[in-house]
């Protein structure tokens, strides 16, 4: 049995939007219910403390004014006494569902009326006739007490009586309780309802994105027209409009291929033909009898020469298709340029001697010799170089010279590559054009495919350099020589960091000359 991949190896668990959506909303609601019971709670013990409180408080004040206090002296003591009737006091304890008690100190801390055993205040005794509350226990029971203190007695050493009320909490937790039955309730009737409304709203809300689905579905392979923008929400609009824009350089993409597919096809219509051509000929004069060497060696050059354009072609297309379909993410290398194009040049000099053309480099031998450090892609870099010599070496005549050149950059931004040549250069009407595939230069009589310089363009443009196309002479004085302007390729890459390639597009509509 395989091996479990690890955590960070597992393909990431797709998400709904819908279920996402939904749990966002949600989880705040289901978050803030409870803490709404816990406010309503406090709340609802609160509203129901105020009316019990002010009888509470009124129970006070009319102990209060039952109270006698008869001043005193140093000698002797202020004598504080309760007029409240036996009878009435019964009637103060008297309550159906609550306890009440009731205590009178006098002003030297006595006991004067009520229930010893009420728990006397802490604090230092408040204003006269100020009411206050506190929370307390009585027999093991929680309390509600109102008190307040009478007027001093102005006797040295005497404080001012206190009078207290107390009563249990029952009555005030039962109203409390109702409140929140009366509040909470409704709310198990109204949470589910407004889960199924949010429920609702949002499957009608992600509607239009279940018909934008459902529309691309419905549509042909081969439609790449947009997509209607009215027809979806406004906030799904820039996704149409990048579904579009993305549709359309699809679109361009692939009219580019067809275009590129038919050109190659009909560019090796040429070379397959003489092959077919000159093989029937050579058939026919063996049918016939017809042993002329000469005329057979014609025959057999003449299908050499056809396959080694078709060969030629073929491999310029498939260099080509490597530097569109090269991984553009793969990690940039340290690219020794000089290297590379000393070696090209000693490819290419077989082809130049028969030729008679002078191939040449100039730069330097050593790689420390440059200031700074080129990166790309090696493999690339070395094609397009090659492409450019072999350009070189197509349209120069016998007798001329082909020079590949490496210089650097005394400020140690850019390294150059140079590729100059004495043919008939390229007129500035053109230079655009011949970048373009299947495209050759009117009025020469070179055999070619139109590949070489478009391979160029494209490893230039993935490498982040920039690539110009001058006359190597002045036009004026070639002339007077008798000699072409010839053609001078300038490359200049960037040095010190990553090169931060673009993707190429495609020319719109590339056709052969």
């Amino acid at each position: 049995m395989e091996a479990d991949a690890p955590a960070e190896q597992r393909p990431k668990e797709q998400r709904s939007l819908f279920g996402e959506i939904l749990d966002w909303m949600l989880a705040p609601l289901l978050l803030l219910w409870p803490m709404s019971v816990a406010l309503t709670w406090l709340v609802a013990q609160s509203i129901a403390s105020r009316p019990f409180d002010r009888d509470l408080a009124e129970l006070a004040r009319t102990v209060a004014r039952q109270v006698v206090v008869e001043p005193g002296s140093v000698e002797q003591p202020s004598a504080i006494r309760l007029r409240l009737p036996e009878v009435a006091a019964e009637v103060l304890r008297t309550d159906d569902a609550e306890k009440v008690y009731f205590q009178v100190l006098g002003a030297r801390g006595e006991f004067v009326s009520g229930d010893r055993d009420l728990p006397v205040p802490d604090e230092i005794p408040a204003p006269a006739l100020t009411l206050r509350y506190r929370d307390d226990t009585l027999h093991d029971d929680a309390v509600r007490v109102a008190y307040l203190w009478l007027a001093p007695t102005g006797v040295t050493g005497e404080l001012a009586p206190l009078v207290q009320v107390a009563e249990t909490l029952d009555k005030r937790s039962k109203l409390a309780t109702e409140i929140i039955k009366g509040v909470i309730v409704p709310q198990f009737v109204v949470l589910p309802l407004a889960v199924l409304l949010v429920w609702f709203a949002l499957a009608r809300g992600i509607q239009p994105l279940n018909e934008l689905q459902q529309r691309i579905r419905r549509r042909e392979s081969n439609d790449l027209s947009p997509l209607s923008e009215r027809d979806v929400p406004e906030e799904v609009a820039p996704l149409v409009g990048a579904i579009n824009d993305l549709l359309g350089r699809l679109d361009d993409s692939m009219r580019s291929q067809k275009h590129f597919l038919a050109d190659a096809a009909h560019q090796l219509k040429t070379p397959l033909a003489g092959l077919r051509m000159q093989a029937e000929l050579a058939q026919r004069e063996i049918d016939a009898g017809e042993q002329d060497p000469k005329s057979l060696k014609r025959s057999l050059q003449q299908i050499a020469h056809s396959s080694e354009r078709a060969a030629h072609m073929v491999n310029q297309l498939l260099a080509m298709a490597r530097a569109e379909a090269q991984n553009l993410t793969r990690p940039a290398e340290p690219v020794d340029l000089a290297a590379l194009a000393r070696e090209t040049v000693r490819d290419f000099v077989p082809k130049a001697m028969d030729k008679r053309i002078d191939l040449g480099y100039e730069g330097p031998e050593e790689p420390e010799a440059l200031r700074g450090v080129l990166l790309g892609q090696p493999l690339l870099v070395r094609e397009l170089i090659r492409n450019l010599v072999d350009n070189a070496l197509q349209y120069t005549p016998a007798g001329g010279t082909v020079t590949a050149r490496v210089m650097d950059d005394p400020f140690g931004q850019v390294v150059v590559l140079q590729v100059e040549d004495t043919g008939p250069g390229i007129p500035e009407a053109e230079r655009e054009l011949v970048l373009q595939p299947f495209y050759r230069a009117l009025g020469t009589n070179v055999d070619g495919s139109g590949l070489g310089l478009a391979i160029v363009a494209e490893i230039v443009q993935q490498h982040g350099a920039e690539l110009t196309i001058a006359d190597a002479r002045p036009r004026g004085s070639a002339a007077a020589q008798g000699i072409g302007p010839g053609a001078l390729f300038t490359v200049r890459f960037a040095l010190g960091r990553p090169a931060a390639p673009a993707a190429v597009a495609a020319p719109s509509d590339p056709r052969p000359s």
